[in-house]
C-alpha cells in the first residue's frame, strides 16, 4: 500500500525539508501551513497519516485531531512539537492522536512512530540519532501557559489565577512567543 501523508506546520522551511526527506523514501505527502488548509486537503484526499504541529500560528493542532480522525478512522496522527509537555501529550492522546514526538524529531523516529519501515531500519543499517537536547525553560513556560489557557477555555484572567500570576503579567508573557528551536548542531 502506498503511503499518502499530510504534513501540517506553520514553518514552510520545515515543511519543505520534511516533505523532501519523505519523498526520497517514496512517501507521497501534501503540506499545509494552517488548520483550514489542512482540513481542506484532508477532505479532498483523506491521508493515511498526518504529521501535525501543536502550534499553528494562533491555532492549536490539538483542535485538528478529532476533525481529521472523523475523515478516516485508520489515519495515523502524530503530533510533533517544540512545546513538548506531559500535559499536552496526554491531551493529544485523549483527543485521538496515535503518538507524540518533541521537536527536533529525526526522520527515523518519525517513521518508527508512524509504523513505516525505512531502509535505515533494515538489519545492518543502524542509524545514529543525535543526542536528545533539553527543552529551554522559555518553551516549557510557554507550554505551561498554553495548557492553563486550554483548561480555562482561553480565559486569561482564570488562567492567570490558575498559574498564580497577575493577569497583566500573563498578557506580557503571551505577547512574547518563544523563538523556534535552532536546528541540531547550531546554538
Amino acid at each position: 500500500m502506498t503511503e499518502h501523508g499530510l504534513l501540517v506546520d506553520d514553518d514552510p522551511l520545515y515543511l519543505r525539508t520534511l516533505q523532501r526527506s519523505l519523498a526520497r523514501r517514496g512517501i507521497d505527502t501534501q503540506a499545509a501551513t494552517s488548520a483550514e488548509q489542512a482540513l481542506e486537503l484532508a477532505r479532498q484526499q483523506p491521508p493515511s497519516f498526518v504529521l501535525l504541529d501543536l502550534k499553528l500560528g494562533n491555532d492549536s493542532g490539538l483542535n485538528l485531531i478529532q476533525p481529521l480522525r472523523s475523515l478516516r478512522q485508520d489515519m495515523r496522527i502524530l503530533l510533533i512539537t517544540g512545546y513538548a509537555s506531559i500535559a499536552t501529550a496526554v491531551e493529544a492522546i485523549k483527543l485521538g492522536a496515535d503518538d507524540y514526538l518533541p521537536k527536533p524529531a529525526t526522520l527515523p523516529a518519525i517513521l518508527r512512530a508512524l509504523g513505516i519501515e525505512s531502509e535505515a531500519d533494515a538489519p545492518g543499517n543502524a542509524v545514529l540519532e543525535p543526542p536528545e537536547t533539553m527543552t529551554p525553560i522559555s518553551r516549557l513556560e510557554w507550554e505551561h501557559i498554553q495548557q492553563a489557557l486550554l483548561e480555562t477555555g482561553g480565559n486569561i484572567s482564570a488562567a492567570a489565577r490558575l498559574l498564580g500570576m497577575h493577569r497583566r503579567s500573563l498578557q506580557r508573557k503571551l505577547s512574547k512567543r518563544p523563538s523556534p528551536e535552532p536546528p541540531p548542531g547550531r546554538s
